[in-house]
């Protein structure tokens, strides 16, 4: 929803998530989780969002992992060609969260003498390239790998952290000068991760030292850490020489681009009362044990965040641009955009201000795999990005709809844009040390509602609880409030409520009783749903609704896709064939999610549930053993249908849990899940279960086009996980 308002904008810039970190032995490449190496089109759609500059990897661990070995530039150098001739100038990185080559100790002094003479390599192959990163985020590497033992090296002291914080600092240095030797006009576009440490009067001197610490990387190359630094008296006390930082006061190199990366995380709160916090959290300096947590999920403390930050950063190194180098955030789709949101508005609120802040990245443009173990095992948690890639190609999100607004100098509008993150929302509250109540910065803003058709249906009641937890406003409607056999009442609904969407749950759902009521069955399912198509058309509402694995015949034999030919074998399947056929044709825009039967923590009367109370009372399940589903859990497919809904997407998605079952292999995998004998579970053919309506035998699906929903064995694990909390 974009309107052609000017505005005042810095720019935008892009980079994907390129770590390429060790742990022991093992190195972790998330380009190649991604599949960037292998694809040749990434490039093009990634310049179709208008990205002016681009963090890109020229990984001295990837391109020299044995000294003696010619490096092997071509793949690489067809990449960065790519970015030239697309219009999009490279920032490159050298080291990524990395510790450098195998043969390299971080900790020694040939990591800033090995960077420097790669440096001097890349710059000689690529003399054109004028902006560089040669190493991301020296402090917080230094913390993962010196202080914490997260990454290789292991060491976790104080004086191994500020070593490998000065070798990097003095490689990018060394890096600096050798590139420059080749291009005089090169750039340092100097990154780190810029959090504040907040904390009760007691710790104040503890947050006083982090909030000093944090600057190390900026302060050391702009020559600022002399003896009446603050950070001086610290470093030599634990074995720092200062023959080591006079290296820094003798070879001042500024950063030319301040690059900021701030996540939520990263401010902190330090708080001695360590009963009011779980275990995980507890740290000490030797003086005082204490809680170390996110600063944001604290109810009386007061996140600084982007605007306040940049603006420190700004006045503390006057002259100098800053940028944010980059903006991400894991969470649901609408939090993204909120979260991006934010941030480009508190960047152009600083320039219109006069300080010079000049750009916004858009981080993690290919999403990123793993930060939720901290990069410590292969692939993990997979978090999208500006697009996803799920399904090996780039799929555009809703955040890619809002950079080509912003590169395009547009404003970007969104509904769920006007209601608050959940960092600004009661949901960010975790911890009350101090019993407070409220948060002053929980607002509630009033925006177009989505609209839920189908008030008591299980489907209806999820989403409700699901919209609830993301903080997007919605209405609930059932057929006494709309009837949607009725086009007028249809109309007048949607001009009175003034929607931006509608979320069809209403369905005429007795598969067998439709068999001797097609009247209505047909009614609701397919001239209702047609109704809505065409009116969400008309108004420019965005309409989601629902099918059904029963458009099907089974005589696949497979998962089915959604380019599959209908072939229903019952009257419930037919009027859902006939839906889709007429929602699509009088509403190309519309999303209809096939799914298969569904199973929630919230409702009583899914097949799981219904299992477990017979197994429970000691009595026989009958079920069929010759039938194959692809069951979904409610609360995976509600989140992903919001995903794709708030992503533009549109026509036929397949979303059920990846793996099928029988429905009596189902039922066998509850009780042994819940330790109840498998033998009360009594399986029979479907032949003999004296159903009215057909049934495939075969209907299982999967999605040809994109979105990867979990495994089904994890689903049921957090079915049950769920339902006991």
């Amino acid at each position: 929803m974009n309107n052609n308002h000017s505005i005042t904008p810095v720019e935008i810039w892009g980079g994907i998530e390129c770590t390429y970190n060790r742990v022991g032995n093992d190195y972790f490449d998330q380009l190649q989780y991604a599949g960037h190496y292998d694809r040749e089109s990434d490039l093009e759609q990634i310049a179709a969002l208008g990205i002016t500059k681009m963090r890109y990897p020229v990984l001295w661990e990837k391109h020299q992992p044995n000294e003696q070995t010619a490096v092997d530039w071509q793949p690489t150098a067809s990449k960065l060609n790519q970015m030239k001739q697309q219009g999009i100038e490279p920032i490159a990185g050298l080291v990524h969260h990395g510790s450098g080559p195998a043969y390299i100790n971080m900790a020694s002094e040939d990591f800033a003498e090995g960077l420097g003479r790669y440096a001097a390599l890349v710059a000689q192959q690529f003399p054109w390239i004028n902006y560089y990163t040669p190493v991301n985020e020296p402090l917080t590497t230094a913390r993962f790998c010196g202080l914490y033992g997260i990454w290789h090296p292991h060491l976790k002291d104080s004086y191994h952290f500020a070593k490998i914080l000065l070798n990097e600092c003095k490689g990018t240095v060394l890096a600096m000068q050798a590139i420059r030797k080749v291009n005089p006009d090169a750039k340092l576009v100097q990154t780190d991760d810029l959090g504040k440490t907040h904390s009760t009067p007691l710790l104040q001197y503890q947050a006083e030292f982090e909030n000093h610490r944090r600057w190390l990387t900026f302060d050391l190359l702009c020559a600022k850490v002399e003896p009446d630094h603050p950070m001086w008296q610290y470093l030599t006390w634990i074995g720092i020489t200062e023959q080591e930082l006079q290296f820094f006061l003798d070879n001042p190199c500024p950063p030319d681009v301040i690059g900021i990366n701030h996540y939520l995380t990263s401010e902190r709160y330090l708080d001695e009362k360590i009963e009011n916090y779980p275990p995980h959290t507890y740290g000490h300096n030797g003086q005082h044990h204490y809680a170390d947590v996110e600063a944001v999920r604290v109810a009386h403390v007061y996140p600084a965040g982007p605007y306040e930050l940049l603006k420190e950063t700004c006045e503390r190194y006057p002259g100098i641009p800053v940028a944010v180098t980059e903006v991400h955030l894991h969470c649901t789709r609408e939090e993204q955009m909120r979260w991006l949101h934010e941030v480009w508005t508190a960047a152009n609120r600083l320039q219109t201000e006069g300080y010079p802040v000049i750009a916004i990245t858009a981080w993690a443009i290919l999403g990123s795999h793993g930060w939720n173990k901290l990069l410590t095992q292969p692939n993990g948690t997979y978090e999208p990005g500006i697009f996803d890639v799920r399904t090996g190609q780039l799929r555009s999100t809703a955040l890619g709809h809002m950079l080509q607004a912003y590169s395009e100098k547009q404003h970007f509008e969104h509904p769920v844009l006007k209601n608050n993150g959940w960092w600004k929302r009661v949901d960010r509250i975790i911890y009350r040390p101090e019993d407070h109540t409220s948060s002053a910065d929980i607002i509630a803003h009033n925006s177009r509602p989505i609209l839920i058709l189908g008030k008591t249906t299980t489907l209806s009641k999820a989403y409700a609880r699901v919209l609830s937890e993301r903080g997007i406003i919605y209405e609930q409607l059932g057929r006494q409030e709309l009837d949607i056999t009725n086009l007028i009442a249809i109309e007048k609904t949607i001009i009175d409520k003034n929607p931006w969407a509608v979320i069809n749950t209403t369905d005429f759902s007795k598969i067998d009783a439709a068999e001797g009521d097609r009247r209505n069955c047909f009614l609701v399912n397919t001239y209702g749903a047609q109704n809505l198509a065409l009116l969400c058309k008309r108004y420019g509402v965005k309409l989601l609704t629902f099918s059904t694995d029963l458009v099907f015949n089974g005589s696949k034999n497979q998962p089915y896709t959604e380019s599959d030919k209908q072939a229903p074998l019952n009257t419930y399947g037919e009027s859902k064939t006939m839906a889709e056929k007429g929602i699509l044709k009088s509403n190309s825009d519309a999303l209809i999610i096939r799914t298969g039967a569904f199973f929630g923590p919230w409702d009583e009367q899914n097949f799981i549930q219904l299992t477990l109370r017979s197994l429970q009372r000691g009595q026989q399940f009958v079920t069929v053993s010759d039938v194959s589903i692809s069951p979904t859990y409610l609360p995976d497919m509600i989140h992903v249908s919001l995903d794709l809904m708030l992503d533009d997407e549109k026509g036929i998605w397949h979303l059920t849990n990846r793996g099928e079952v029988t429905w009596a292999n189902l039922a066998y995998a509850v009780a042994e899940h819940e330790g109840y004998s498998t033998g009360l579970i009594i399986p029979k053919s479907i032949n003999h279960m004296g159903l009215k309506a057909k049934r495939p035998t075969y209907s299982a699906l999967q999605s040809e086009k994109g979105i990867v929903m979990p495994m089904l064995h994890d689903a049921i694990n957090r079915y049950f996980y769920e339902r006991a909390c």
